[in-house]
C-alpha cells in the first residue's frame, strides 16, 4: 500500500487504524470484522498493528492484503495492565502503535478493543487534548426511542470528575458528535440531574446549567434544561451531559438490564411447550426487538476532546461488533468530525475570553461593567 499519509492528505481513501491485539477474542476476530466491514466499504485502506507473523496469515486469508498495512508491533497490552506502566513501557504495543499512527497524520481514527484506561491514558499523551478542554470524555450510543434510535450519552468513564466548564465542553462535543454522528442539524441536549427542576442538584451542576443555556444558540443545539434517568432512552432530548461516574454507573447498569431482561424472556418462553409454541409465532417480532437493542450494532464508545478521534471497541466484541466500531470510526472520518469538533470548541473557547471581564476591570453589584 502507497503511503497513508500522502492519500489522506490528497483526497485519496480514507485510512483507519486498528489495533489488532486488544479484544479478548484475539486478532483472528479483529481481522475477521475488517473483513465484514471492508466488504461493505470498498473504498476504505487499513493500517493493522500487531505481531507481524501473526496477522500476515490472517489477513491475507481475508483477501485484505492489498487494502492493509501491517505494522509489526510485538507487545500487547492486556486487560490487566496499568495505565501508567503501559505509559512508561509501552512503545513496543500495538495500542501505541495504532495511536501514532493517527498522531503522524498516516490515518484519520484509531480503533481498539483494549484496556480502556491505558487506551485513555495514551491517548491524551500521544494525541494531546484540544486546546480549551481540560478533560476529554468517552461518548456512546443509546438506544432510544427517538427516530434516530439513538441517543448520545458522555462522559460514561474517562474522568469520574467534572466541574461546570468540564460539563459545557461535553455539551459541544455531545452536539457536534450527534450532528456528524446521528446526522441530527439542532441536537436537544439535556444535563442529567435528579430532577427536572432548576433548584435541584449540586452547585457545579445549576452553573453548568447557566452556561450551557448561554452557550445554546450560538452552537446551533437545543438546551432543554435538566434530564432524568429515564430520558437516557427516551426521546426528550438527543444528547445527555453528566460526569464519568454517573455516566458509567448508568451504562453499566443499563447494559446488566438489558442481559437481565434477555435471560428472563429466554426462561420464560422454554417454561413449557405452550410457550416455546408461543416463541415460534412471535420469532419474527423477538427478532426485530433483537436486532434493534443489540449493542453490537453501535458497539463503540468515541473519545472526545483529543487531537484525533479515537473509538473503543468493547473488549469482548466478537466479529460483528468489531465490524461496527469500525464503520463507526470510518463514518467519523468521512464526516470531517475530528476538524469540526476542534472548530467548534475552538470557536467557544474564544467566545468565552471575549465575554470574561478585562483584567483591572471591576464589575457593578448588578453585574455591569462600568
Amino acid at each position: 500500500m502507497n503511503s497513508s499519509r500522502d492519500n489522506s492528505k490528497a483526497g485519496g481513501p480514507l485510512v483507519l487504524s486498528i489495533d489488532a491485539m486488544g479484544g479478548d477474542r484475539g486478532p483472528a476476530t479483529i481481522v475477521a470484522g475488517l473483513a465484514a466491514f471492508a466488504r461493505r466499504n470498498r473504498e476504505a485502506r487499513f493500517i493493522v498493528h500487531g505481531p507481524a507473523d501473526e496477522l500476515g496469515p490472517l489477513i491475507e486469508k481475508r483477501k485484505l492484503t492489498k487494502r492493509c498495512e501491517i505494522r509489526d508491533a510485538r507487545g500487547v497490552v492486556s486487560m490487566h495492565d496499568k495505565p501508567s506502566h503501559v505509559m512508561r513501557n509501552g512503545q513496543d504495543t500495538s495500542m501505541w502503535s495504532a495511536l501514532d499512527s493517527v498522531r503522524n497524520g498516516e490515518a484519520t481514527v484509531a480503533v481498539s478493543c483494549g484496556n480502556t484506561g491505558a487506551l485513555m491514558l495514551l491517548s491524551m499523551v500521544r494525541l494531546r487534548k484540544l486546546p480549551g478542554v481540560n478533560r476529554p470524555a468517552i461518548a456512546v450510543l443509546w438506544p432510544s426511542k427517538n427516530p434516530q434510535g439513538f441517543n448520545v450519552m458522555l462522559d460514561v468513564g474517562a474522568d469520574i470528575r467534572a466541574d461546570a466548564q468540564d460539563l459545557l465542553k461535553y455539551a459541544l462535543m455531545g452536539a457536534s458528535y450527534a450532528r456528524n454522528g446521528l446526522s441530527l442539524e439542532r441536537p436537544r441536549v439535556g444535563l442529567l440531574n435528579v430532577g427536572t427542576e432548576e433548584h435541584k442538584g449540586r452547585a457545579e451542576l445549576k452553573q453548568a446549567h447557566e452556561l450551557i443555556a448561554a452557550s445554546a444558540e450560538s452552537n446551533s443545539f437545543e438546551f432543554i434544561g435538566f434530564a432524568e434517568g429515564g430520558d437516557i432512552p427516551g426521546d426528550r432530548c438527543d444528547v445527555i451531559v453528566t460526569d464519568g461516574f454517573t455516566g458509567n454507573i448508568a451504562l453499566k447498569t443499563g447494559e446488566g438490564t438489558a442481559s437481565l431482561i434477555g435471560q428472563f424472556l429466554r426462561e420464560a418462553f422454554a417454561y413449557s411447550p405452550l410457550s416455546r409454541v408461543a416463541a415460534l409465532l412471535a420469532l419474527t417480532s423477538l427478532k426485530r426487538l433483537q436486532a434493534r437493542i443489540d449493542p453490537r450494532r453501535k458497539n463503540g464508545g468515541v473519545f472526545l476532546g483529543l487531537n484525533g478521534t479515537v473509538v473503543k471497541s468493547h473488549g469482548a466484541a466478537d466479529a460483528t461488533g468489531v465490524a461496527a466500531a469500525v464503520e463507526l470510526a470510518y463514518d467519523l472520518a468521512q464526516s470531517g468530525f475530528g476538524d469540526r469538533l476542534a472548530a467548534r470548541i475552538a470557536s467557544a473557547a474564544t467566545a468565552a475570553e471575549e465575554s470574561a471581564p478585562q483584567p483591572g476591570t471591576e464589575q457593578k453589584k448588578d453585574g455591569t461593567n462600568p
